[in-house]
């Protein structure tokens, strides 16, 4: 008998065991049993020969009529054809491969009757008659005594097709799952019966059974609604209980302070916060008031003010005498926000100096490509506790870079960082941990929220702030040409009354990388994406008169920000970049977006830049240039994003879009999955429920001592990488 941590090797022999393992990268009887079958055929009904038809997938019964094998003229190999009858017609069968290694030259004599079963091709040989083949059919012999009832239960059976390799083919998987679970000894259940019995789950020995050999439809539904829960309440069992410790764990309290800073910003404030902007700011400074770190979620569609909300929480901190660094993941985006934080705070951002404010503090800059000068006033800054406000890219993390009294982490569009390099800011504190504030302008589907960022607590901006227009999108197709040339009508009309207009190519030039979303580029092989080299010269003859500026990656840091900062002023009409402009830059005047080889982009990408515009009193206009066909998935994506500007079901068609990346580990989408039979964009009742019963669960046994069972799956699921993932998560 066999556990699930058994060595295949011990159960197949070394042979198949390490076909499996160089192929498949199979190692126990667990990691087999969890390689589930990719889809399941169903063979139908029986199919006379006579009327056959190219393509169709097909089960027949036929008898043997000759067995001829012959060698390939062109390549090295060996062809065994085998012609089959049914009294109505013949069928040919193929098998490519090595002389001798064939089962069917043994088992399918003359005379012999069986089942095959396959994709009908047609072939015309040098005799000008169409032949009909069945290439590689699965096949089985039956005998003369009740040939007729073994076919049809041979036609009706579900066939489990397994992902696979050229070198390890299905058939040797399926042998291999069928002698696993022939020897297969399981302990007791891991899930608890209470639990099983209250969510209508079968057991777990059933539910192999069920995934690998089902016998009806109903059994492999049953099955994989089991395994999916598994998948699920494993996942959310390990945030439970990333959520209880981070709860142990001591930071130091900064209560809300009645007359310093915050209090004398919120009074200045030119504007009347959303409601939305006050509840959230609410449950941050409960949290902030708090002896164990705050880790919060800040999610919010595009412009709903996030920086705002932000920035309270940093003074609140600052009035609580300690310190905020916010990481941002660009020096643009750093920069940008310099600028809007210091703009904002005004001489509350002074002290120290002539005309600063009596309640004030200092906003530092730290990038990498400052100056020796600039870099050592804000390393002193920082570290002397002047600056209570530590804005910078990947340069607060150095080991050089120290706090006096660092209370609270902001981190900008969290997707753009590493799980190591938000770890290294959150150990630049002594004796207790910072709280932090993760944002996102990416909106997140509920699972996702559930899932990997299930460990942190969820605040949604949903309401945009009072003033804040409307954004019209439109797609601007091949098949039309005069939308595009109505574009440029409308750029030149927009700038003749003092706006602003973005133009955003994929990437820099035809020698560059793709600054664009790889994901989706990948579908867009027809020609190399517009770079901004290529489309320059020709806007500076379709828009000649105007002036235009050059943003992108490459460029050096002080170069663009000059050009940031002349298009804020206005010394610029349009501004020529790549997605570096994707989230963070603000300048209200801008009235027109024109992103050129749009269906290059990803769908959440295409929404942040769209954002650019419409940030004021004034209407925004996105175009979406393509040449895309009509009815093409590009196509269907872009007409998408033109139909809404609500984030949050753009975010659902873009996790349709994408896989979910490792949602325990540092993966990013389209890369290998811990989740293998559940998807967060279809099943989000089950996580749901999951965490539910996780939360309750860890709730009355924290360390799962009264759950052995469970506690080991929970290990082989949290290997040494996924857990110091979520150690430090």
């Amino acid at each position: 008998m066999a556990n699930l941590d058994e060595p295949l090797r011990k159960v197949l022999g070394d042979k198949t065991a390490g076909a499996l393992k160089k192929g498949l990268d199979l190692h126990t009887v667990g990691d087999l049993l969890h390689h589930y079958p990719r889809r399941y055929a169903h063979r139908g009904e029986l199919t006379q020969l006579s009327g056959l038809q190219d393509g169709e997938h097909v089960t027949v019964m036929a008898e043997v009529v000759k067995v001829q094998g012959r060698s390939l003229t062109r390549s090295p190999g060996y062809v065994l054809e085998i012609t089959v009858t049914d009294g109505t017609g013949l069928l040919k069968l193929s098998f490519f491969g090595r002389k001798g290694s064939y089962r069917p030259e043994k088992e399918l004599s003359p005379g012999t009757r069986g089942l095959f079963a396959g994709k009908i091709s047609t072939y015309v040989p040098r005799s000008g008659k169409t032949v009909r083949q069945l290439t590689h059919p699965q096949y089985k012999v039956v005998h003369e005594k009740g040939a007729e009832e073994a076919a049809q239960e041979w036609a009706d059976e579900i066939i489990p097709i397994y992902p696979s390799t050229k070198a390890l083919p299905i058939e040797a998987i399926s042998t291999s799952v069928e002698t696993v679970l022939a020897q297969l000894d399981l302990p007791d259940d891991p899930m608890p019966d209470a639990l099983l019995s209250r969510r209508h789950l079968i057991g777990l020995r059933e539910a192999y059974e069920g995934i690998h050999r089902p016998r009806t439809w109903d059994e492999l539904g049953r099955a994989k609604a089991r395994l999916k829960w598994d998948e699920a309440f494993v996942v959310q069992i390990a945030l439970a209980q990333r959520r209880v410790v981070a709860a142990s764990l001591p930071a130091k309290p900064r209560s809300p302070s009645f007359g310093g800073i915050q209090a004398e910003f919120d009074a200045r404030l030119p504007f009347e916060l959303t409601e939305g902007q006050r509840q959230v700011g609410d449950e941050i400074a409960a949290d902030l008031a708090k002896s164990h770190p705050m880790h919060r979620l800040l999610q919010g569609d595009v412009g709903a003010g996030k920086t705002v909300v932000a920035l309270r929480a940093m003074l609140q901190v600052v009035d609580g005498g300690g310190q905020a660094a916010l990481l941002a993941p660009t020096e643009v985006l750093a920069q940008q926000h310099y600028r809007s934080i210091t703009g904002m705070l005004g001489d509350l951002a002074q002290a120290g100096q002539i005309g600063g404010a009596e309640h004030a503090t200092r906003v530092a800059l730290l990038t990498g490509s400052q100056g020796a000068k600039a870099r050592k006033e804000a390393l002193l800054e920082a570290a002397s506790g002047a600056a209570g406000i530590v804005v910078g890219t990947h340069a607060l993390l150095q080991e050089t870079v120290q706090f006096a009294d660092l209370g609270l982490v902001v981190v900008d569009e969290q997707h753009r960082f590493g799980v190591e390099q938000r770890d290294a800011l959150r150990e630049k504190v002594d004796g207790g941990r910072p709280h932090v504030l993760v944002m996102t302008a990416t909106p997140i589907p509920r699972t996702v929220a559930m899932t990997v960022f299930g460990d942190l607590e969820t605040s949604v901006l949903g309401q945009l702030p009072a003033g804040r227009s409307q954004i019209q999108t439109h797609v601007v197709p091949p098949e039309k040409p005069a939308f595009l040339a109505r574009t440029w009508e409308r750029i030149k009309e927009e700038a003749a009354n003092g706006r602003q207009i973005y133009i955003v190519c994929p990437r820099i030039g035809e020698q560059e990388g793709d600054e664009g979303d790889s994901v989706v580029a990948e579908e867009a092989d027809r020609r190399s994406p517009l770079g901004i080299m290529e489309v320059l010269p020709k806007l500076e003859e379709l828009l000649d008169g105007l002036r235009i500026g050059v943003l992108h990656g490459k460029l050096h840091p002080d170069e663009k920000d000059a050009v940031m900062r002349r298009f804020t002023a206005r010394e610029l009409d349009v501004l020529l970049a790549t997605t570096v402009i994707e989230v963070g830059v603000d300048v209200p005047n801008a009235t027109v977006m024109v992103i050129m080889d749009a269906d290059r982009f990803g769908v959440s990408q295409l929404h942040q830049l769209r954002g650019r515009v419409g940030r004021g009193s004034l209407h925004g206009l996105c175009l979406l240039v393509t040449d895309a066909a009509p009815g093409s998935k590009a196509r269907e994506r872009l007409d998408a994003v033109a139909s809404t500007t609500d984030g949050f079901k753009l975010s659902r068609l873009d996790l349709e879009q994408r896989r979910e990346g490792d949602v325990l580990g540092a993966a990013q989408a389209g890369r290998s999955s811990s989740l293998r039979l559940l998807t967060l964009q279809r099943d989000e009742d089950v996580i749901r429920d999951a965490r539910e019963e996780a939360t309750a669960l860890v709730g009355s046994d924290p360390d799962l001592s009264a759950h052995p069972g469970l506690a080991t799956v929970l290990a082989s699921l949290l290997d040494e990488e996924r857990a110091d993932f979520l150690e430090k998560t």
